[in-house]
């Protein structure tokens, strides 16, 4: 009977750990003990933030698809603080906001910089919401090449690139480029840049021959964008998750949700600092000829 007895407490024991495990993980993922993320209330607006330069989409699409399907998320909010980055980021971001079009309103909402890039991935919320005084706009591409040919000369550095194609070493940073390269860069900038416009006017259901006089690169406040048609209203973050809950039918004040934050481990951390650091102490001398395209401003 000893013997049962020490054996039910145990087994007890196990299931209290299992419940407990099992109530620690829930409120791991719905972010309770710290910020609110998740409440008991069936009607919610979830807020994902878009930050930093654009050069990888994969965390936001992740976080972007926890809420789409969530059913209790009724409308999502896109707080966008970039300037822009690389061009294919910007795109995956736009499709995935376009294909909620009809189905869960999304609203931008545009912080301190919300230009190029930044502003592609706003142009396909349903609404735009501004500060006055945020930076947004820039329509346009960019693309820097370096030329390190007379800083060689002098310390007498010298190069032989072996290729089979005429413009495979095309913006190689040892030789000046060619009137035919820069042409045919020069068509390859004027096409992604209308796909950028052709994209913000979809977005914004307005016309290409719209779009294109504001196109030009030039940035705009958001007091200056609301005239130019480029967003819908001026208002804070508060204003964005409120007009959310508008188009996404909720009544009273709506519970707000975020992402659970991702805590780096150790070991994460210290690849990422090694990481930092060596880019630091090797920049980019050409290893790789080719520049990257940006839907950003220029940063020297």
């Amino acid at each position: 009977m000893q013997v049962l007895t020490r054996r039910g407490v145990a087994l007890c024991f196990l299931l209290l750990l299992v419940l407990l495990f099992a109530a620690s993980y829930v409120a791991g993922r719905l972010g309770v003990g710290g910020e609110t993320r998740f409440a008991l209330s069936p009607e919610k607006i979830a807020v994902i933030h878009v930050s930093g330069v654009l050069n990888d989409a994969t965390h936001f699409l992740r976080e972007f698809h926890t809420f789409k399907d969530s059913r209790d998320v009724k409308a999502i909010v896109v707080r966008i603080e970039s300037p822009g980055g690389t061009i294919v980021p910007a795109q995956e971001i736009y499709e995935e906001i376009r294909k909620l079009r009809g189905s869960k309103p999304v609203v931008a909402s545009l912080g301190n910089v919300a230009a190029s890039g930044g502003y592609y991935v706003a142009s396909a919320a349903e609404e735009i919401v501004a500060n006055p005084g945020s930076i947004t706009g820039s329509i346009g591409v960019l693309a820097v090449f370096q030329n390190y040919q007379e800083l060689m000369n002098k310390i007498g550095l010298k190069t032989e690139v072996m290729k089979s194609g005429e413009f495979k070493d095309l913006g190689n940073p040892m030789r000046d480029m060619t009137p035919e390269e820069m042409e045919m860069e020069q068509q390859l900038l004027e096409n992604i840049h209308q796909q950028f416009i052709r994209d913000v006017a979809l977005g914004r259901n307005r016309s290409v021959e719209e779009i294109l006089p504001l196109a030009d690169g030039r940035v705009f406040t958001g007091e200056q964008a609301l005239k130019e048609g480029l967003v819908d209203r001026l208002g804070n973050l508060q204003d964005s998750i409120e007009r959310a809950a508008e188009l996404g039918g909720i009544r009273g004040k709506p519970t707000v949700v975020y992402p659970a934050e991702k805590r780096l481990s150790l070991l994460d951390f210290l690849f990422q600092q090694i990481g930092l650091r060596v880019q630091g102490l090797f920049p980019d001398l050409g290893w790789s000829f080719r520049p990257l395209l940006l839907y950003a401003p220029f940063l020297p």
